[in-house]
Protein backbone atom coordinates (compact mmCIF):
# COMPACT_ATOMS: atom_id res chain seq x y z
CA UNK A 1 0.00 0.00 0.00
CA UNK A 2 1.05 3.34 -0.62
CA UNK A 3 1.72 6.21 1.47
CA UNK A 4 -1.19 8.11 -0.58
CA UNK A 5 -3.31 4.87 0.04
CA UNK A 6 -2.60 4.62 3.53
CA UNK A 7 -3.18 8.68 4.42
CA UNK A 8 -6.58 8.68 2.49
CA UNK A 9 -7.98 5.30 4.43
CA UNK A 10 -6.44 6.72 7.65
CA UNK A 11 -8.57 9.86 6.57
CA UNK A 12 -11.65 7.76 5.76
CA UNK A 13 -11.85 6.04 8.65
CA UNK A 14 -11.36 9.31 10.87
CA UNK A 15 -15.19 9.84 11.34
CA UNK A 16 -15.72 6.22 12.73
CA UNK A 17 -13.16 7.30 15.33
CA UNK A 18 -14.63 10.27 16.80
CA UNK A 19 -17.99 8.80 18.48
CA UNK A 20 -15.67 6.17 19.88
CA UNK A 21 -13.38 8.77 21.21
CA UNK A 22 -16.08 10.59 22.80
CA UNK A 23 -17.58 7.39 24.61
CA UNK A 24 -14.17 6.93 25.82
CA UNK A 25 -13.16 10.29 27.57
CA UNK A 26 -17.11 11.49 27.36
CA UNK A 27 -15.65 14.90 27.16
CA UNK A 28 -15.79 16.75 23.52
CA UNK A 29 -12.15 18.57 23.37
CA UNK A 30 -10.45 15.49 25.36
CA UNK A 31 -11.99 13.35 22.09
CA UNK A 32 -10.94 15.57 19.84
CA UNK A 33 -7.07 15.38 21.30
CA UNK A 34 -7.42 11.44 21.48
CA UNK A 35 -8.14 11.54 17.83
CA UNK A 36 -4.87 13.73 16.70
CA UNK A 37 -3.09 11.86 18.53
CA UNK A 38 -4.05 8.58 17.37
CA UNK A 39 -4.10 10.01 13.91
CA UNK A 40 -0.56 10.99 14.55
CA UNK A 41 0.66 7.82 15.95
CA UNK A 42 -1.05 5.82 13.27
CA UNK A 43 0.92 7.99 10.45
CA UNK A 44 4.09 7.48 12.58
CA UNK A 45 3.39 3.67 12.63
CA UNK A 46 2.38 3.11 9.02
CA UNK A 47 4.98 0.60 8.40
CA UNK A 48 3.53 -2.04 11.38
CA UNK A 49 0.30 -1.90 9.48
CA UNK A 50 -0.19 -5.30 7.80
CA UNK A 51 -1.46 -4.56 4.23
CA UNK A 52 -4.97 -6.31 3.98
CA UNK A 53 -5.66 -5.98 7.59
CA UNK A 54 -8.55 -4.00 8.79
CA UNK A 55 -7.44 -0.71 8.98
CA UNK A 56 -10.22 1.12 11.13
CA UNK A 57 -9.75 -2.05 13.70
CA UNK A 58 -6.09 -1.44 13.69
CA UNK A 59 -7.07 2.66 14.72
CA UNK A 60 -9.50 1.88 17.37
CA UNK A 61 -6.97 -0.40 18.63
CA UNK A 62 -4.51 2.38 18.87
CA UNK A 63 -7.04 4.86 20.11
CA UNK A 64 -8.11 2.34 22.55
CA UNK A 65 -4.55 1.55 23.99
CA UNK A 66 -3.73 5.86 24.16
CA UNK A 67 -6.83 6.38 26.08
CA UNK A 68 -5.86 3.12 28.80
CA UNK A 69 -2.22 4.84 28.83
CA UNK A 70 -3.26 8.05 29.57
CA UNK A 71 -5.78 6.93 32.13
CA UNK A 72 -2.95 4.81 33.83
CA UNK A 73 -0.59 7.87 33.60
CA UNK A 74 -3.10 10.20 35.20
CA UNK A 75 -4.08 7.71 38.02
CA UNK A 76 -0.19 7.48 39.09
CA UNK A 77 0.33 10.96 39.35
CA UNK A 78 -2.34 11.34 42.11
CA UNK A 79 -2.02 15.12 41.47
CA UNK A 80 -5.17 17.94 42.30
CA UNK A 81 -5.89 20.60 41.52
CA UNK A 82 -6.06 24.18 44.00
CA UNK A 83 -8.60 26.37 43.20
CA UNK A 84 -7.15 29.18 44.90
CA UNK A 85 -6.35 32.67 42.69
CA UNK A 86 -2.81 31.22 42.74
CA UNK A 87 -3.69 27.84 40.70
CA UNK A 88 -1.08 25.75 41.93
CA UNK A 89 -0.88 21.84 41.10
CA UNK A 90 -0.58 20.13 44.34
CA UNK A 91 0.63 16.80 45.09
CA UNK A 92 -1.46 14.88 47.25
CA UNK A 93 0.95 12.32 48.62
CA UNK A 94 2.47 15.56 50.41
CA UNK A 95 -0.23 15.74 52.35
CA UNK A 96 0.21 12.56 53.94
CA UNK A 97 1.14 12.26 57.68
CA UNK A 98 2.45 9.44 59.49
CA UNK A 99 0.83 8.89 63.14
CA UNK A 100 2.37 6.34 65.61
CA UNK A 101 0.20 6.99 68.24
CA UNK A 102 -2.63 5.86 66.16
CA UNK A 103 -1.24 3.01 64.81
CA UNK A 104 0.39 2.50 67.96
CA UNK A 105 -3.09 1.87 69.40
CA UNK A 106 -4.29 -0.39 66.37
CA UNK A 107 -1.78 -2.49 66.89
CA UNK A 108 -2.62 -3.15 70.38
CA UNK A 109 -6.02 -4.09 69.75
CA UNK A 110 -5.09 -6.42 67.02
CA UNK A 111 -2.58 -7.78 68.90
CA UNK A 112 -5.76 -8.30 72.31
CA UNK A 113 -7.64 -9.75 69.79
CA UNK A 114 -5.35 -11.83 68.43
CA UNK A 115 -4.55 -13.07 71.88
CA UNK A 116 -8.51 -13.60 72.72
CA UNK A 117 -8.92 -15.73 70.13
CA UNK A 118 -9.02 -20.15 71.34
CA UNK A 119 -6.09 -21.60 71.43
CA UNK A 120 -6.88 -23.91 68.46
CA UNK A 121 -6.62 -21.01 66.00
CA UNK A 122 -3.90 -18.30 67.77
CA UNK A 123 -1.14 -20.63 67.33
CA UNK A 124 -1.10 -21.16 63.85
CA UNK A 125 -2.08 -17.58 62.94
CA UNK A 126 0.60 -16.02 65.60
CA UNK A 127 3.00 -17.78 63.66
CA UNK A 128 1.51 -17.49 60.39
CA UNK A 129 1.34 -13.41 61.09
CA UNK A 130 5.69 -13.17 62.30
CA UNK A 131 6.29 -14.35 58.54
CA UNK A 132 6.19 -18.10 58.84
CA UNK A 133 4.73 -20.28 55.67
CA UNK A 134 1.65 -22.64 55.78
CA UNK A 135 4.53 -25.51 55.26
CA UNK A 136 6.25 -24.61 58.01
CA UNK A 137 3.83 -23.92 60.22
CA UNK A 138 2.71 -27.52 59.54
CA UNK A 139 5.44 -29.35 60.40
CA UNK A 140 6.41 -27.02 63.89
CA UNK A 141 2.57 -27.82 64.79
CA UNK A 142 2.97 -31.33 63.29
CA UNK A 143 -0.47 -30.90 61.80
CA UNK A 144 -1.11 -31.28 57.95
CA UNK A 145 -1.33 -28.61 55.66
CA UNK A 146 -5.10 -28.30 55.10
CA UNK A 147 -5.72 -27.83 58.84
CA UNK A 148 -3.32 -25.31 59.46
CA UNK A 149 -4.58 -23.61 56.33
CA UNK A 150 -8.38 -23.51 57.55
CA UNK A 151 -7.36 -22.62 60.69
CA UNK A 152 -5.54 -19.70 60.02
CA UNK A 153 -8.86 -18.65 57.58
CA UNK A 154 -10.97 -19.20 60.35
CA UNK A 155 -8.57 -17.40 62.91
CA UNK A 156 -8.56 -14.43 59.92
CA UNK A 157 -12.75 -15.05 59.67
CA UNK A 158 -12.97 -14.31 63.92
CA UNK A 159 -10.71 -11.46 63.75
CA UNK A 160 -12.66 -9.19 61.54
CA UNK A 161 -15.62 -9.77 63.46
CA UNK A 162 -13.92 -8.17 66.06
CA UNK A 163 -12.20 -6.16 64.68
CA UNK A 164 -15.07 -4.02 62.24
CA UNK A 165 -14.16 -0.72 62.90
CA UNK A 166 -10.61 -1.01 60.92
Amino acid sequence: MSTIEFNQSIISNAEYLKPFAITLTRDNESAKDLLQETMFRALANQDKYNTGTNIKAWLYTIMRNIFINDYRRRAKQQIIYDGSINEFLINNNQLTVANAAESNLKMKDIQQAIYQLPEIFKNPFQLYFEGYKYNEIALLLKEPLGTIKSRIHFARKLLKEQLTRF
